[in-house]
Formats: C-alpha cells, sequence, structure tokens
C-alpha cells in the first residue's frame, strides 16, 4: 500500500479534532507515559500543551541527546538553476515572475562547491527549480559524479523522478533526498500549484518512498509552514515519517521545518506560525519520533536557531544563498526566498561549541557500506542493512 492509499484511510478530522480540544490533563498524561505514542503526540500539538513547552523541551532534549549526543550536522545548500516549470503561489521561482534566472554549467558548479568545501562544508545539498529541459538527470547525474570526490555527502532537493532515475543517481554518489510536500491538504494544494508538473498531488507525494525505494540513505520530508494550519499539516506529517519509517527501515527519515518568507511574488502565508508553535511542533515530534533527523535551515533567524539547537536539531545548514551562482557572484539571479539567519558557517559552528554542541561538517563516507569494507568487517551483513546503521548526514 502505498502512502497516499495509507493517508486517505486515516480519520484525519478526528486527529485534528484530538489535536485542537486536548486538555491539560491529556497533555499531563501524554508526558507522563514512558514512551509517545500517536495518541499522546496528539494531546502534545493541542493549545492547550502550549503552557508545557518547557517540560517537553527538556524531554524532547534528554532524547535528542541519547539518540544523537550533542552533534549538529552542518551542510550547505548549492542552487544549481531557478528556471522552473511550475507556478507554486508562495515560491519566487514561479514560472509567472519576471526575475533573472541562470542555470549554472558544471564549471560554475564546481566553482561553488569549491568556495564552499574550502568554507569545510563536506555535506551537500543540490537544489533547482522543476526544469528537466534545463537540469536534466543526465545533468544531475554528470555533476554529482564530478563533486563526489570533494564531497562525501550529497543530497538533493529538485523536482520528484521515477525509482529508476533516482537509482541513477544513487548510483553515481547521492546518498540523501528532501522533498516537501509543502501541504497536505489536497484542496489546498491545488489551489497553491495552479499549473506545472507540481500540480499533481500524488505524484509528488509519492516521491519519497521511490527515492527510498532506490536506495537513498537519508529522505527528508516537510510541510510549508504557513500555507495550511500547522496542527492538521502536522498530523499528516508525523503520519507520512511513521510510514516512512515502517515501510522503508532502511532509510533515514528527516524532519524539516520550512517557514514561509518573504519571496518574489508577493504572496502573504494565511497561516502564520509564531515561535512558540514551531518550538511546539518540533519538540512534540522529536518525542513521537526518536530516531528521526530534525533539520532547520536559514530561513530562521540566529536567536532561534541556536536555541531550538540546544534542544532537538541535528542538522543545520549555514552560510547560504539561495540564489544560482550567488557564492562567487552574488546578486547575479534571483534567490528562492530572504535568508533570515546570515551568519557566515565559522560563526555559526562558533557558536554552536560555544553553546556546548559539536558542529559536524562529515559523519558520512560511501565506504562505510562499500563491499571492501564489509568483506572484511566481522559479522558482514548486505550494504542496504548496513544503511539502517549509518549516521543521519
Amino acid at each position: 500500500m502505498s502512502f497516499e492509499a495509507f493517508l486517505g484511510r486515516q480519520p484525519l478530522a478526528r486527529y485534528a479534532q484530538i489535536a485542537h480540544s486536548a486538555t491539560p490533563r491529556d497533555v499531563e498524561s501524554a508526558l507522563g507515559r514512558p514512551t509517545i505514542d500517536f495518541d499522546a503526540f496528539l494531546a502534545l500539538l493541542s493549545p492547550a500543551a502550549a503552557t508545557y513547552l518547557e517540560p517537553m523541551a527538556r524531554r524532547a532534549q534528554e532524547i535528542t541527546r541519547v539518540r544523537f549526543g550533542r552533534v549538529i550536522q552542518m551542510y550547505a545548500p548549492l542552487y544549481v538553476s531557478n528556471v522552473c516549470s511550475n507556478g507554486c503561489l508562495y515560491c519566487g521561482f514561479n514560472r509567472s515572475n519576471a526575475v533573472r534566472r541562470t542555470t549554472l554549467r558544471f564549471d560554475q558548479a564546481e566553482g561553488e562547491a569549491a568556495i564552499l568545501h574550502a568554507r569545510g562544508f563536506r555535506s551537500l545539498l543540490l537544489v533547482s527549480g522543476e526544469a528537466p529541459q534545463a537540469v536534466s538527470v543526465a545533468y544531475f547525474e554528470a555533476l554529482v559524479r564530478r563533486l563526489h570526490g570533494l564531497f562525501p555527502s550529497l543530497s538533493l532537493e529538485i523536482y520528484p523522478l521515477e525509482t529508476e532515475e533516482y537509482a541513477r543517481l544513487v548510483e553515481a554518489g547521492v546518498d540523501g533526498l528532501t522533498l516537501y510536500q509543502e501541504t497536505y491538504d489536497r484542496a489546498l494544494y491545488a489551489r497553491v500549484h495552479p499549473f506545472g508538473r507540481k500540480a499533481d498531488y500524488g505524484w509528488r507525494l509519492a516521491g519519497p518512498e521511490r527515492g527510498a525505494a532506490a536506495g537513498m540513505r537519508r529522505v527528508g520530508i516537510g510541510a510549508l509552514l504557513g500555507l495550511g494550519p500547522w496542527r492538521e499539516e502536522a498530523v499528516a506529517l508525523a503520519l507520512h515519517a511513521l510510514w516512512l519509517q515502517q515501510e522503508h527501515w532502511q532509510t533515514q527519515v528527516c524532519v524539516s521545518f520550512p517557514r514561509l518568507r518573504r519571496a518574489t511574488g508577493g504572496f502573504v502565508p494565511p497561516f502564520p506560525v509564531d515561535d512558540p508553535s514551531l518550538v511546539q511542533l518540533a519538540c512534540a515530534l522529536r518525542l513521537l519520533l526518536p530516531d528521526a533527523g530534525l533539520v532547520l535551515s536559514t530561513r530562521e533567524a540566529p536567536a532561534f536557531r541556536d536555541g531550538l539547537a540546544q534542544i532537538c536539531l541535528t542538522h543545520m545548514s549555514a552560510g547560504s544563498c539561495t540564489e544560482p551562482g550567488g557564492y562567487a557572484h552574488p546578486g547575479e539571479a534571483e534567490g528562492q526566498f530572504s535568508v533570515e539567519d546570515a551568519r557566515p558557517a565559522a560563526e555559526v559552528a562558533a557558536r554552536l561549541l560555544s553553546l556546548g554542541l559539536e558542529p559536524v561538517w562529515k559523519d558520512w563516507d560511501a565506504a562505510f557500506v562499500g563491499e571492501a569494507f564489509l568483506a572484511g568487517a566481522p559479522g558482514a551483513v548486505p550494504a542496504s542493512s548496513a544503511r539502517k546503521e549509518a549516521p543521519c548526514g
């Protein structure tokens, strides 16, 4: 059964009603349990739980320390193209926006990557709009082969692909996939994606499972916070993460918290999410998903990122630029959205160290699951099983 079919069978309206109406007693009962099941998670999303942020944060921090230590995996996005065929109302890359567009040649992308390598990064996220005519699977396959020698971990945040296409990129050296559903509300999804390939709700929803089936070591999901009521989105997002963990246990599941920011086109988020609500969401997800990576990008302000990093995060971007070619030549193309944390990567890392955390630039190497490594390892296991033990990077 696909996740779309599974989601269609869930009593989402009843779950949302619980998430809105749980009482303080329900929240205290949830926090008193040794483990947080889905019913307890719903209580922790409720307005009543907003007054229990401190005990939720303490427990989220305890779980994070036990599962991940004090490690924060550092990564950087590398935008290779802002050409896009979609009409997402909230996105600066919307095809209808009259913006400066560009697609990087291989030498330009390698130049951007060299800058990020010199800044210490060994984990890159390759990002593009949805434009297979400009950035095809063959383009990414060739680019990944060029970059893999410098970056042991290469992930994608591009348009959804077929399983076979993801497998080609895994073979080339890609180990991670990020694909936000944007909103799990089908009617809202249709309104904010009026045209383009992305208008197909089911095609996008099945992208993470196709990536996992293709052998991705890590799959990241998320909802754009601000598009719809956050508690309803959190219910579906949590179900998605739990389903992926059960059906694709070899793959590490990560959850991101992309909060809508200013972008070309002037879109105003209809359901803005304030800081306490975002903390509540992150803590509730940590309690429900102890093994999931939790990711926060430079969409958020420095003080907020520093605070949440001490509670439950495992991955952070830093020194990010959202325009293609912007690390070497800023201002020559349109960025996807405005960055709130503009600190250089070294400054972010120094701040994490001062907070008692451990910024890590590399925590993965493909040799960990190579046949030569496994052939010589006591109790060797198949590579597909070994991926489960690899750290989320």
